[in-house]
C-alpha cells in the first residue's frame, strides 16, 4: 500500500498563489483552509518556514491575516521547495537490509537516480513564478481579469486573474 503524499508543498503554491490574487488584503488561515481544503492548524504549519524566509507576512488581530511579503514574479516554485523540502529524497529512499545483496547494493544506484530526478524537478521548478500560477489558475477558472479571492463563500471563492495593475511587474 503506498503511502500518503506529503502535500505542503502543494498547499504552500496554492496559498501563495491565493495571496498574490488578495493583492496586499490579509487573508485569514480559514479563508486560506477554505481554499485549499485543509485546516487553518496545517495552513499555518505549512506558512510558517515562508515568513521565516521573507515570501509572507502575518499581523495578528483583527483585520490581520496574511499577505504575500514580495512580488509574485519574483517567487519561483524552486524556492518554496527547496524551503519545505530541504534536500530530502524526491524519491523518498528507504533503509534497506544490508545483508541482502540487493540491499548492499540499490541504495548506491537509488540514490544516484534520486540525484538526477530532483535535478530536473529543481530546474523545472525554477522556470516558474507565483505569477505563472496565477495567470494559469485564472484562466482554467474561466475567472475574469482583476477577479480577487474573497468571495462570501469560502469553499466557492476563485483564484484571481493578473492584471498588470494587481501585480507589478507582471506582463
Amino acid at each position: 500500500m503506498p503511502s500518503p503524499t506529503n502535500t505542503q508543498f502543494a498547499v504552500a503554491v496554492h496559498v501563495l498563489t491565493y495571496l498574490a490574487g488578495a493583492a496586499g488584503r490579509p487573508v485569514s488561515s480559514e479563508e486560506l483552509a477554505g481554499s485549499t481544503n485543509v485546516t487553518g492548524v496545517h495552513i499555518r504549519r505549512v506558512l510558517g518556514p515562508l515568513r521565516d524566509a521573507g515570501l509572507v507576512q502575518s499581523r495578528p488581530g483583527p483585520g490581520g491575516g496574511w499577505a504575500l511579503a514580495g512580488n509574485p514574479t519574483a517567487i519561483t516554485l524552486d524556492r518554496v521547495w527547496t524551503l519545505l523540502q530541504g534536500d530530502d529524497p524526491v524519491l523518498g529512499l528507504h533503509g534497506p537490509n544490508p545483508a541482502c545483496p540487493v540491499g548492499r547494493g540499490i541504495r548506491s544506484s537509488l540514490e544516484a537516480l534520486d540525484a538526477e530526478v530532483a535535478l530536473a524537478l529543481r530546474r523545472r521548478l525554477s522556470a516558474v513564478t507565483v505569477a505563472d500560477l496565477l495567470r494559469e489558475a485564472a484562466d482554467e477558472a474561466g475567472d475574469e481579469p482583476g477577479a480577487a479571492p474573497g468571495g462570501d463563500q469560502p469553499a466557492n471563492r476563485s483564484v484571481a486573474a493578473t492584471s498588470s495593475a494587481r501585480i507589478p511587474g507582471s506582463v
